[in-house]
């Protein structure tokens, strides 16, 4: 599963006063929070991870940059695999500044190989947790620069994150 440039040769260098945005999400709302950023992201060379579905391939058809993450992610170590095997082959190739993401599954090794090679890392806890953090943000939250949350309440599930407001 494969698409966009993931194989192309050798890496790119960043635009001297841009961003390299890596946005990594699973489809459907995840991907559409980040789609909400576009204001933020557009703005920037990026490239974005995340699973074939057909909400997916439409939202991002005009993206040149587009890497298929495997799924099904929960509790599954061979995909749990692939995708750290991923990570770094678009890390490795697109030279992120930064790596975005709302979660879930496919994100963890993104985190994990961004902070093993010092790429700063956002993580965006989904609107729609409030009262217990998600397996992801916990899992994500070691490795991650910023915290961001999107609820008032949020902020005691993580003590050091900042408020961002609803994206949806």
């Amino acid at each position: 599963m494969r698409s966009g440039k993931v194989f192309q040769e050798g890496p790119r260098a960043a635009t001297p006063g841009t961003e390299r945005i890596l946005l990594v999400g699973s489809s459907g709302g995840h991907l559409a929070q980040l789609m909400s950023l576009r204001p933020w992201w557009s703005a920037h060379e990026r490239a974005w991870v995340t699973f074939p579905t057909e909400d997916a391939k439409s939202n991002l058809e005009a993206e040149t940059d587009v890497s298929w993450a495997f799924s099904p992610t929960t509790r599954n170590i061979p995909n749990l695999l692939r995708n750290a095997w991923l990570a770094y082959l678009v890390i490795r190739r697109f030279l992120p500044t930064v790596v975005v993401s709302t979660g879930a599954g496919s994100a963890f090794p993104f985190f994990v190989a961004a902070r093993a090679l010092g790429i700063a890392t956002v993580y965006i806890e989904v609107f729609d947790r409030v009262e217990s953090p998600t397996l992801t943000g916990r899992l994500c939250r070691p490795f991650s620069d910023l915290m961001l949350v999107q609820w008032r309440d949020q902020l005691g599930l993580y003590p050091d994150a900042q408020l961002l407001g609803r994206l949806l």
